[in-house]
């Protein structure tokens, strides 16, 4: 074009927007000041700051913020607008109230991107409070409240207000609340209330919608119900990379690494590209079966047939696979060798399996590289404690104990919650205060006695404190699984699944004891610990004893 103007720029920069090339947009803007010489207008100003909104660059976002203050169109109300969407985007909550209260004349998305901003950042009560002060609160900004306190960890208040948002009429023309809440239910292990929004997605006409099918096949394998999400991926008419490595991360995350292998390569052989993601679950399901060899191939073919930059949770995932499997001296020289500096998580893997492999020597070493990190994780202290309790080093354990009071660090407490129906229980461990506690003791020793008359022995190794056998013994008594598994032996409908999830690792004696129980009651049992899911049937596991 021999003349372009503002509109001209406006136009192009809007059409690389709406095609999802933000990066161009912000790459030929340089083109317009530099060649034509022409400041940007509050429409080339508004292109800008969507832009940056959707490359979460908070940086360039806040020169162009700096650049239209200094401009004549500063007081443009549809420009700051836009600035509150993308610091909302951003997680600076802050810097988006500071705009949004300069804003004369605020438009719903302006309102609806404040919501998001306090909800996404776990700023619940100003988020609701935000949220009640909206002139017409409509679907879009619902969902902004329930989708924000999803992310941010806050599940079940978002069912509150969806079933408020439910009672109050609000007509979902668009699924999007839907995957929020379906996300939901896979964070918190809901199973019945998954089905429920489930049966409602389908109620709406909405089942065949992409991305709510990829949210439920999500969902279900979270849920411990691996058959379900099957179910539906096998029902797709249209299926993305998403919807593969969904199925695929959540095959591996069951333990059932043949499968995983197997979708991969159909999911290859229908011309779907696998991304990191993919990759993550291909390496885990390697890690949670010992497959050594598998795994290294899989890192290699990432990164030469398929050009992916290994992240750190990739090599994390690789160092996860060597450490469980014993390789530990090939483990410590991935740590030195890849191109991150390792984090406390990365450390504290080694160092478990340290732990697990009788590693005292290198045990000690990695510690020491741990507390250098000044660690910030609770379970990184117990796990130094639990190191020296292990070679009886109570002298250090003192010490790890001492620097934990300095800290105010807290062992989070272990426990389990079960789920079947409309009924929900949470059990901690040590827990003697249950409604039903005698029920349930009985229960638990006439359990013991026919356990031991099969050739159970205890196995002590994880109380790890100075104390007499039998006392030990006791201690593992009242770990939290056994107390929900034998509430769900007295109260589930019988032949059902027991489901269980477990904040901390199940630990080995447990493990033993419900293989035990689902043997002796022919029931299986699904336990969903800190590092995966538990399949419990016929006296056997189906991460057989690897985990």
């Amino acid at each position: 074009m021999p003349h372009r103007d503002h509109v001209t720029w406006a136009s192009i920069l809007t059409a690389h927007n709406l095609a999802n090339l933000p990066s161009k947009t912000l790459s030929i803007f340089s083109t317009m000041f530099n060649v034509d010489r022409l400041q940007p207008d509050h429409f080339v100003f508004a292109c800008l700051v969507k832009a940056c909104s959707s490359l979460g660059a908070v940086k360039q976002g806040k020169q162009v913020h700096a650049r239209f203050v200094l401009s004549p169109f500063y007081d443009d109300d549809i420009v700051k607008s836009s600035l509150v969407d993308m610091y909302a985007k951003c997680l600076l909550p802050s810097n988006a109230r500071a705009i949004f209260d300069l804003i004369k004349v605020r438009n719903s998305a302006s309102w609806t991107a404040m919501v998001s901003a306090y909800a996404k950042s776990g700023r619940k009560t100003e988020a609701i409070e935000m949220f009640r002060r909206v002139p017409v609160r409509s679907l879009f900004c619902w969902t902004a409240l329930i989708s924000g306190l999803v992310q941010s960890g806050c599940g079940l208040d978002a069912f509150g207000l969806f079933i408020k948002m439910r009672r109050e009429g609000v007509n979902i023309v668009d699924p999007l609340v839907l995957s929020s809440i379906v996300g939901a239910c896979a964070n918190l292990a809901v199973l019945e209330l998954g089905k429920q929004i489930h049966g409602l997605v389908i109620c709406l006409g909405y089942e065949s919608c992409l991305f709510i099918s990829n949210a439920l096949i999500d969902m279900y394998a979270k849920c411990s119900d691996i058959l379900a999400a099957k179910d539906i991926f096998g029902r797709m008419h249209c299926r993305d990379l998403v919807s593969w490595t969904s199925l695929i991360v959540g095959a591996a995350q069951h333990g059932r690494a043949e499968e995983t292998f197997a979708l991969y390569d159909k999911m290859v052989s229908a011309g779907v590209k696998p991304n990191a993601v993919t990759f993550i679950g291909l390496i885990y399901a390697c890690s949670h079966s010992g497959l050594v060899s598998k795994g290294r191939e899989l890192f290699r073919l990432m990164t030469e047939n398929n050009g992916i930059r290994p992240s750190l949770q990739h090599y994390t995932c690789l160092l996860d696979l060597l450490s469980r499997s014993g390789h530990l001296d090939e483990a410590e020289k991935l740590i030195y060798a890849m191109p991150f500096m390792p984090d406390e998580p990365t450390w504290a893997a080694l160092l478990s399996a340290c732990k697990k492999h009788g590693n005292s020597e290198m045990a000690i070493r990695v510690s020491d590289q741990l507390l250098s990190l000044k660690p910030e994780y609770p379970s990184t202290y117990i796990l130094l404690s639990n190191v020296y309790a292990g070679t009886a080093m109570w002298d250090r354990v003192s010490i790890v104990r001492k620097l934990m009071a300095g800290m105010e660090v807290r062992k989070e407490p272990g426990y389990s919650c079960i789920n079947f129906g409309k009924e929900s229980k949470v059990f901690y461990a040590g827990e003697r205060t249950h409604p039903i506690k005698e029920d349930i003791f009985v229960l638990l020793k006439e359990l013991d006695a026919e356990m031991k008359r099969r050739g159970y022995v205890p196995d002590t190794s994880s109380v790890l404190h100075d104390m007499e056998q039998h006392e030990k013994e006791r201690q593992l008594f009242w770990h939290s699984e056994r107390w929900a598994v034998a509430y769900g032996l007295l109260k589930a409908f019988p032949g059902t699944v027991i489901r269980i999830v477990k904040n901390l690792r199940v630990c080995g004696d447990c493990h033993t004891v419900l293989k035990f129980i689902s043997s002796i009651f022919k029931r299986e049992i699904v336990v969903r610990d800190a590092t995966r899911y538990h399949h419990f049937k016929d006296g056997k596991c189906s991460c057989n004893d690897f985990w």
